[in-house]
């Protein structure tokens, strides 16, 4: 699926699609894709990437990578099409007049949502997301089509500033590459995490590269001997297999390295051997044949024939010693389930598999419909990205019930996840569990191989505690809890919603009399679209409205309606004025602001302003060095003036920050994930290493205020091997 190094003209890149376009589609389907092709060249002209080259260069590379996945023709005019609505003055109308109704709607489905305003970027992203799979759920090519889109735009990332790289990588990290392993689509999974892990951490990548081409020449030999060997064996007990060697990928060599704490030469899954035949039983026979020839690693079997993933993955596991002492996995499957493994859903059309039979298109679908009940069940659209990042990790976990029953859930589940996958009903009467025969705490994460009995009370009324939304792993059981609460506690929620905004209210200082208040609470329940007050009260109660992430639109609300004069004017106009980036000054009228380099103050910190020559006022930090510490006995002490922060300015500021830190592979992606997380914009970055062998990471951040500072650096300095933060001064 690589891109091509050389760089093509767009007519040489669609003469290269069209060559296998007409290979694999019939005269007519070809015509439609020339006239998607004029389109679209028409249509982005004007239109330059980043990088410089010619726009439609896109749109042809998406069209490229699904005729190697083998979509259909309908896929093809849309992925030649897919940023024409949204980027140029073609219309839904426009599309649908020339290539139909389906073809329209699968551009439509991958037309981001950029022109509805929305409150946050958060939430413009999982409107984004929620979007796409409502329409995926209608069309499964739609996501097809997004994971190409987006696979290009990560070969392509380069030429993005590096804030956008980081951040387009991330959100590939956490949604698109969840969503290819759910798909079974493997090269594009892999390819978007190895190139997610470039952008994220290159320091890790680069050595990950280094250390698999310093073994290059002898893993290739080990490999190619190792494959002699075993089809030599396996002839006389299976015959015509195919088989195949592969390299794990370096995100998954990754994952193990830095989220797992391993070091290079404990991974055994790096060198892997592929033996590919015609039945199950050729399967299982294969697996003696192995066993036989290599001495097994304990506990590293796995049996996804019988036990298949959630994305209807099937094979057989094994790790094994080599005569050498190398360790190396062995995957035993059918050329059917190889397909699956390679193409997921995509097979249907490379394949011509149709969408009926026993690998039912509906039921591969019915976690989508179930994300999308789970959203709406919840109210908060940002639900759809957490269950993405929850539900659709890449490990699964197969756990037993007493009777024998395999139940699969994500990696990391607790025994309260594993009681809600069985039943809601189960879930809702649990009071506690045993693994292996013995009680386990209700946080206990369950792990492969484990059988769990799941205790339940009789008892009527029994329900779920409100502490098990903060300990469930998945999103669908959370959604279950919070059901729960809502259709069987909405006394107590009305209670406990409205104690949660009063402790809210008193803590942001929004002080209400009794007629404003009912007012207010009116206001705001029309706004979250509830009928009622007490529905509001109720919503929040259960958790289906986050008070925390409402917050923000409250005080906003609060402070342009009903606070009062007197709150926010200290003294009069005349005596004081805001002049600019948040600051009020003392007898200033119209005068420039800046903001010292020499100190960087941010809002919270004490300042001072200084009356420059020509340049405005300057404002310093009150303990900044170049502030003397009696102003009445410096020079001019009359250019010295009172200055104190505005608090409803709503400004950005930059703050230096120098990070001192154990040298370890990863620590820049563990930054910056958790920068990313906390919607904070790094500015620039540089490292070296100090004389003690510490890493010293100096960077510029984005922040509001010195709360929001100081809430970054706690943040940062949770993490591991982080032993300390200054903030810099120029």
């Amino acid at each position: 699926m690589a891109d091509s190094k050389v760089e093509l003209t767009p007519d040489e890149q669609y003469a290269r699609l069209r060559k296998k376009c007409a290979k694999a589609f019939k005269r007519d389907e070809v015509k439609m894709i020339d006239k998607a092709f004029e389109l679209a060249f028409d249509a982005h002209k004007a239109q330059l990437r980043y990088s410089g080259q010619p726009y439609i260069s896109h749109p042809l590379a998406v069209a490229d990578i699904l005729m190697d996945l083998g979509m259909d023709s309908q896929s093809i005019e849309a992925a030649l099409l897919h940023d024409t609505v949204e980027d140029t003055d073609v219309t839904y109308d426009d599309l649908k007049s020339v290539f139909g109704e389906e073809v329209a709607n699968l551009v439509d489905g991958v037309t981001k949502l950029g022109k509805i305003p929305l409150s946050t970027k958060e939430e413009q992203q999982a409107e984004n997301i929620r979007k796409m799979l409502l329409a995926m759920s209608q069309d499964i090519r739609v996501i097809i089509i997004k994971l190409a889109d987006r696979l290009h735009n990560m070969r392509t990332l380069d030429y993005m500033y590096p804030q956008k790289r980081r951040d387009i990588a991330l959100e590939t990290l956490e949604i698109y590459a969840p969503l290819a392993h759910r798909l079974g689509i493997r090269a594009a999974k892999e390819e978007l995490e190895d190139l997610a892990i470039h952008f994220l951490d290159p320091i890790a990548y680069e050595d990950i590269e280094k250390k698999l081409s310093e073994t290059s020449d002898s893993r290739i030999e080990f490999l190619e001997t190792t494959k002699e060997k075993i089809a030599k064996r396996i002839k006389d007990v299976v015959k015509d297999a195919r088989i195949d060697a592969r390299i794990k990928s370096v995100h998954g060599i990754y994952r193990k390295m830095f989220m797992q704490q391993k070091d290079f030469a404990e991974i055994y899954d790096i060198y892997a051997i592929r033996i590919i035949v015609d039945s199950v039983a050729e399967c299982y026979n294969c697996l003696g044949v192995i066993h036989d020839m290599f001495k097994p690693l304990p506990g590293r079997f796995k049996d996804y024939i019988s036990t298949p993933k959630k994305n209807m993955y099937q094979s057989l596991h094994t790790t094994v010693f080599s005569d050498e002492g190398v360790p190396f996995e062995v995957q035993i499957r059918t050329k059917e389930m190889h397909r699956t493994a390679e193409y997921g859903v995509a097979a249907h059309w490379k394949y011509k598999l149709g969408i009926s039979g026993k690998d039912n298109m509906e039921e591969r679908l019915a976690w989508v419909r179930q994300l999308l009940d789970e959203q709406k069940e919840s109210g908060d659209v940002r639900e759809i990205v957490t269950a993405i990042k929850s539900d659709l990790v890449p490990e699964d976990t197969f756990v037993f019930t007493p009777k024998g029953d395999v139940i699969n859930v994500p990696a990391g589940s607790t025994v309260i996840d594993f009681a809600y996958a069985i039943h809601s009903a189960v879930g809702n009467k649990m009071v506690g569990a045993k693994v292996d025969g013995r009680i386990v705490p209700i946080d206990y994460k369950v792990k492969t191989g484990e059988v769990v009995e799941i205790l339940t009370s009789s008892q009527p009324g029994k329900g779920p505690s409100r502490d098990w939304l903060n300990i469930a792993r998945t999103s669908s059981a959370r959604t279950k809890i919070r059901s729960w609460f809502k259709n069987e506690r909405r006394d107590e929620n009305i209670v406990e919603g409205k104690a949660e905004i009063d402790r809210e209210f008193k803590k942001n200082y929004i002080r209400l009399n009794e007629e404003e208040y009912t007012k207010f609470m009116e206001t705001l329940a029309y706004h979250q679209h509830m009928a009622s007050v007490d529905d509001l009260y109720a919503a929040i109660g259960y958790g289906g409205i986050s008070l925390i992430r409402l917050m923000p639109h409250i005080k906003d609300e609060y402070n342009k309606n009903y606070k009062k004069h007197d709150e926010t004017v200290a003294v009069k106009p005349t005596q004081r004025r805001t002049v600019a980036g948040g600051v009020t000054v003392e007898g200033i009228d119209d005068m420039l602001i800046k903001f010292a380099k020499c100190c960087n103050p941010l809002p919270g910190d004490n300042i001072i302003g200084f009356i420059t020559r020509g340049h405005g006022v300057s404002i310093h930090k009150r303990d900044c060095p170049n502030v003397p510490r009696e102003i009445a006995q410096a020079p001019e002490p009359e250019r010295w003036i009172n200055a104190s922060w505005n608090e409803n300015a709503k400004q950005e500021f930059r703050a230096a920050l120098s990070i001192s830190a154990l040298s370890r592979i990863g620590l820049m992606a563990d930054i910056s994930m958790q920068l990313a997380a906390m919607r904070v914009n790094i500015n620039d970055i540089a490292s070296h290493t100090a004389k003690d062998g510490r890493s010293m990471l100096n960077m510029t951040i984005t922040v509001s205020n010195v709360e929001h500072l100081r809430s970054v650096i706690s943040r940062i300095e949770k993490i591991d091997g982080v032993l300390s933060i200054e903030r810099q001064v120029s």
